[in-house]
């Protein structure tokens, strides 16, 4: 009876670490969910980077917010961007982050930032951006009513082309190069952002 007993005890030790085992990884869930950037906040509004994006605040304002996006930042400033994104739009802008313009090489990006250079910078910026209000699922929408492929037309005037793969935005350049949207739907009160991960390049 004695034996009986202890073996209860110990059974009924082991089920409830075990229990606790499980309770101790749920949070590590949420800390990697955090890490990526793509969470919401407890009023609902999405996080790029970890800085919550609100959507009562324009395009310059939520990415000067972005801890991601300093690059992209500075370029807008450098280029004369900022009063036109900060206007009315609406406009899809597809944001490189900085890990996406360290994929630039360094004497590229310096070069572009020189103020000789400006009208070459603001020609690779206004590459990513659409005129109009495009979400994941417009676009989506273009690349099936174009039976795989959907044709967007920047505000340089270029032409940039999306289709899927494996269930995300693959967005092409007029130089061939690509990105991927790894975060979309970021709403604005003048449009929308999609986080890609590369500067897409123009033909110069």
């Amino acid at each position: 009876m004695t034996k009986h007993m202890l073996l209860a005890a110990v059974v009924g030790a082991g089920l409830a670490l075990a229990g606790c085992n499980k309770a101790a990884e749920a949070p590590k869930a949420e800390t990697d969910a955090a890490a990526t950037g793509d969470v919401a906040t407890a009023s609902g509004n999405p996080t790029v980077g970890g800085a919550e994006m609100l959507p009562t605040r324009n395009i310059v304002e939520n990415a000067s917010a972005s801890p991601i996006h300093k690059q992209l930042v500075a370029a807008v400033k450098q280029a004369g961007l900022v009063e036109t994104l900060s206007g009315p739009g609406p406009f899809t802008v597809f944001a490189p982050t900085d890990e996406g313009f360290a994929q630039i090489p360094a004497v590229t990006r310096d070069g572009w930032m020189r103020p000789a250079q400006k009208d070459v910078l603001a020609g690779v910026l206004k590459y990513h951006v659409v005129p109009g209000k495009l979400t994941i699922a417009d676009i989506e929408a273009k690349i099936a009513e174009g039976k795989g492929s959907a044709t967007l037309e920047t505000a340089d005037g270029q032409d940039l082309t999306a289709t899927k793969s494996d269930g995300a935005i693959l967005l092409t350049s007029a130089s061939g190069n690509k990105a991927l949207v790894t975060q979309g739907d970021v709403a604005q009160s003048n449009g929308v952002i999609h986080v890609v991960d590369a500067v897409l390049l123009p033909k110069m």
